[in-house]
């Protein structure tokens, strides 16, 4: 097979070789970064650190904590069907959320660094049935490796961006040669499919979103009953998933609710809780008093901004106010995911970067379920019209509601898909059992 890949996969497989004695290196750096769990860097390695359960195994990946959020149903699905699931993914944080969002059954493992012999390693051991793959996180060697050794394999909730295509286009003898060992892909939207089909994918099918049918996160009801104990009477809006450069606007329109609204309390969700320190520093620089959630601290009286630099607790958030602000759209981004804030009765705010989510974006626009901001001037009034004037507020929400809805049913049609390999899986696990 090697003989017959472009050029750049070739090299690409033997620089990744020849570059494996330096791995440690550069887990050492991810280590000191944060980025990476001491006592589960073997992992990386594809040294495993649980042992294989017994029977045909399913193996989803995603990139990241949205990846493996959006999997969620489809996993509870599966595992409904008595089918034991392998999660992988290749950050520290969506660990943690596996961790607090999964049942134990679930199996997470930190996908292996992309050289061929980490990768055999955790072939070798995991050896799976089916492998799903959550959007386009597209690893060479990984996917090399597994189509020599004729495991199933289908990208899910598949997405292509407009940013990356053309680059892919570039080099569409490569991905031609990776989306080509994949079954099939299933794709978030027709246009999602036409960029997969026109890059090599031989077999196309538009199934939707299954970040639309997330349950909504849950939350502490304890913590949560504190929190809104603390904040009765208060005016809160929450800004989730902020990335850097988007607190200083956060932090202009506060102070221009606080006219109006001198209770006002503003939370802040940074996308990554290791910012946390750096958003209060800032606050308490503009003369602002801040609580870290990440201290213990709670919003006292005379708290203005509530910096929640924690991890998997979003749904605590989004339950407290009434009012949300997507971040990760006021900077070049491509914006966050706002359909769990929608399933917990949040109005929504956003501003003009959402690349990331645009026909979710786009639709909700469209149906006055969402607010598109571009400044901080403009925040600060939209905000304060949802607080004031609750027929637009209610409004609001229940046009996101409808739009969530009826984008839904991407759950059902991506199962409807895997049926096939399911019921093949069903036999083997029966013969197995016999």
């Amino acid at each position: 097979m090697a003989d017959r890949l472009p050029l750049p996969l070739r090299l690409y497989r033997r620089l990744s070789a020849a570059l494996t004695p330096l791995t440690p290196l550069l887990i050492r750096r991810r280590l000191v970064r944060g980025k990476e769990i001491a006592e589960r860097v073997s992992e990386r390695r594809g040294i495993a650190t649980v042992a294989r359960p017994h029977g045909p195994l399913i193996w989803i990946h995603g990139a990241s904590v949205g990846e493996v959020l959006a999997a969620a149903g489809l996993i509870e699905r599966l595992r409904a069907m008595n089918m034991r699931i392998l999660l992988t993914s290749g950050t520290a944080t969506s660990a943690a959320i596996v961790a607090r969002r999964f049942p134990p059954d679930i199996i997470h493992q930190f996908i292996p660094l992309d050289t061929p012999r980490y990768v055999a390693r955790f072939l070798d051991h995991w050896q799976p049935s089916l492998a799903l793959f959550i959007e386009s996180d597209l690893w060479p060697n990984l996917i090399l490796a597994s189509a020599a050794r004729r495991l199933p394999m289908m990208v899910i909730n598949g997405r292509m961006s407009p940013r990356s295509f053309p680059r892919w286009q570039r080099a569409s003898a490569t991905i031609a040669a990776l989306l080509g060992r994949f079954d099939i892909c299933l794709a978030q939207s027709p246009a999602d499919a036409e960029r997969f089909a026109a890059l090599g994918s031989p077999n196309v099918v538009t199934t939707g979103n299954l970040k639309l049918d997330v349950l909504p996160p849950p939350a502490d009801d304890a913590k949560l009953e504190r929190l809104m104990a603390l904040t009765r009477g208060r005016p809160v809006w929450v800004a989730a998933s902020t990335h850097h450069g988007e607190e200083e606007f956060l932090l202009e329109a506060h102070r221009a609710l606080q006219a109006q609204f001198p209770q006002l309390l503003t939370v802040i969700v940074p996308r990554h809780p290791d910012r946390g320190e750096a958003v209060a520093c800032m606050v308490a620089a503009a003369g602002l008093q801040v609580a870290l959630r990440s201290r213990d601290e709670m919003p006292g009286a005379g708290t203005a901004i509530y910096v929640a630099d924690t991890i998997g607790e979003l749904g605590l958030f989004y339950r407290l106010a009434p009012v949300v602000f997507m971040g990760g759209s006021l900077v070049e981004h491509g914006g966050q995911n706002p359909i769990e804030a929608i399933k917990l009765g949040a109005a929504i705010l956003h501003g003009p970067h959402v690349t990331n989510f645009i026909d979710v974006y786009e639709a909700l626009d469209r149906a006055g379920g969402a607010i598109k901001v571009d400044s901080a001037e403009i925040l600060a009034r939209d905000v304060a019209k949802l607080f004031t004037d609750a027929a637009a507020r209610q409004s609001a929400v229940k046009a996101a509601d409808g739009v969530v809805t009826g984008l839904g049913g991407a759950l059902e049609r991506t199962l409807a898909v895997l049926e096939p390999y399911l019921l093949q899986l069903r036999i083997e696990k029966d013969a197995a059992n016999a």
